[in-house]
């Protein structure tokens, strides 16, 4: 079965193309540094062995979810899939791979969509259906801003800041790109008559962004890392909570409370 090579927030994979979706294709590079992560279809005798190994040590571990099969070995550098009939169940269970090597480079999943304005990445969280892919197609629209993901937002901490990355993962929204922007602000929606913007700050702070965070619960390590870098996160960006119209008018108070920029 045919392998190909896909660099994802400087994350590498090889990976059987059968398994991934068409947005992977984005994701491709010719060569890898090393391989951090290899995808492939389960074999009938390897379940069995799987599943024997998983009674024997802390190596292997299986995974299932609504007849699809999920096996991980050495320390999840290597997943394998059987039957290879539940596309949800199977891209549930990629990112959940991906994001097991994305939390030892500190980053954190967010339900978020996210843009990158002239450099700058802002950040909008909140539930489904609140308007977060809505915002993100506003500023694309009256700002040219690129939309880089539209529902899956992994970021990453770095010595000099935080960045945004794209995935292949993007929900049900259409835009998935890839690349990167450095974070400016994290902006929690809500739907009101009138739009108005305040920074938030404390305990309230802490609350509306992580209730847009995932954890990564199945890791020993996992929640401990996360919230290592949310932490530094919370301490370094400013958030703000916008109630809004779907409109420009949303747009221009955003820009101007966090650029301090006039339309």
């Amino acid at each position: 079965m045919f392998r190909q090579n896909y660099c994802i927030a400087g994350i590498d994979i090889v990976a059987e193309k059968e398994i991934v979706d068409e947005e992977w294709k984005k994701f491709t590079t010719i060569s890898l540094q090393q391989y951090h992560l290899t995808i492939c279809k389960a074999k009938t005798a390897e379940i069995f062995y799987g599943i024997e190994k998983l009674n024997m040590d802390d190596r292997h571990s299986t995974f299932f979810e609504r007849n699809e099969f999920m096996f991980v070995e050495d320390n999840w550098k290597k997943i394998s899939f059987y039957p290879l009939q539940n596309r949800e169940c199977i891209t549930a269970f990629l990112i959940q791979a991906f994001y097991a090597h994305a939390s030892q480079h500190h980053m954190i999943q967010f339900h978020s969509s996210l843009i990158d304005y002239q450099g700058h990445g802002l950040m909008f969280l909140g539930p489904s259906g609140i308007g977060k892919t809505t915002q993100a197609e506003l500023w694309n629209q009256y700002r040219n801003a690129l939309i880089i993901n539209g529902d899956i937002v992994f970021v990453q901490e770095t010595e000099e800041n935080f960045l945004g990355w794209g995935t292949p993962w993007h929900g049900s929204s259409p835009y998935c790109e890839n690349t990167s922007v450095p974070i400016e602000a994290l902006v929690i929606l809500k739907q009101a008559p009138e739009n108005s913007i305040r920074k938030l700050e404390g305990f309230e702070k802490v609350t509306a962004v992580s209730n847009s965070v995932f954890y990564p619960r199945w890791l020993e390590n996992g929640m401990e890392l996360c919230l290592e870098t949310l932490d530094h996160l919370l301490s370094k960006l400013p958030v703000y909570e916008l109630s809004c119209r779907p409109d420009e008018e949303a747009v221009d108070l955003t820009e101007k409370t966090i650029f301090g920029r006039e339309n």
